[in-house]
């Protein structure tokens, strides 16, 4: 089943009581129905009664470039100058949902009132003002550009794991910032103990 719109996609902080995902990352089972989730690796940034939102890490996208986002925001800076990158910045596809909204994910050195946390691990910033820093002569020491994201309704969630669609585990910056895309699968299948090869679509739950 594919991610819904939640109720609310701000990313937050706030787990539910029984069970507590912010933080952790979903790792696809091989047996994925949705084609656009497989082998796809998503950190969970909330995850309350009203629903649950991420971003998918491991989804490059060839086409809008960073540089072209800039251009056809025509950002400007203090100066009122358009404002132009040449930083290598690789645009995600966070997920289905609002695939026009951009989001900065980036280490915890770069905060505004508008950014939000996700655990120790990262922020989240959907403002203008996050494209500019990155831009600037200061930026986020780590950041990933992500458009649109992934949203479940309330329990969907919780029914997609319970039925093998997902397998969890803790995130870590390395993960989230420093593992190539193309090896992020493998590497969270690693740090669980288990392969691709070694799972099948009747798996039990991690």
């Amino acid at each position: 089943m594919p991610p819904s719109d939640p109720a609310n996609p701000t990313p937050s902080s706030q787990p539910p009581g029984h069970l507590d995902l912010v933080g952790h990352i979903l790792i696809a089972m091989p047996g994925m129905i949705d084609e656009r989730f497989a082998r796809t690796v998503i950190l969970i940034c909330n995850h309350d009664e009203e629903g649950s939102m991420g971003f998918v890490l491991n989804q490059p996208v060839t086409s809008p470039k960073f540089d072209e986002i800039l251009n056809e925001l025509k950002l400007k800076d203090a100066n009122n100058q358009l404002i132009n990158s040449d930083r290598d910045i690789i645009v995600f596809r966070g997920g289905p949902v609002e695939q026009g909204r951009g989001f900065v994910l980036h280490s915890l050195d770069y905060s505004t009132p508008a950014s939000s946390r996700v655990g120790d691990l990262a922020g989240v910033t959907a403002t203008l003002d996050a494209l500019r820093k990155l831009c600037s002569d200061q930026p986020p020491a780590k950041a990933l550009m992500l458009l649109g994201y992934s949203g479940w309704g309330p329990g969907q969630l919780e029914a997609e794991i319970v039925q093998n669609g997902w397998l969890s585990a803790p995130a870590t910056p390395q993960l989230i910032f420093d593992t190539p895309s193309d090896q992020q699968y493998d590497h969270a299948l690693a740090q669980i103990g288990v392969s691709e090869a070694s799972l099948s679509t009747s798996a039990g739950r991690a």
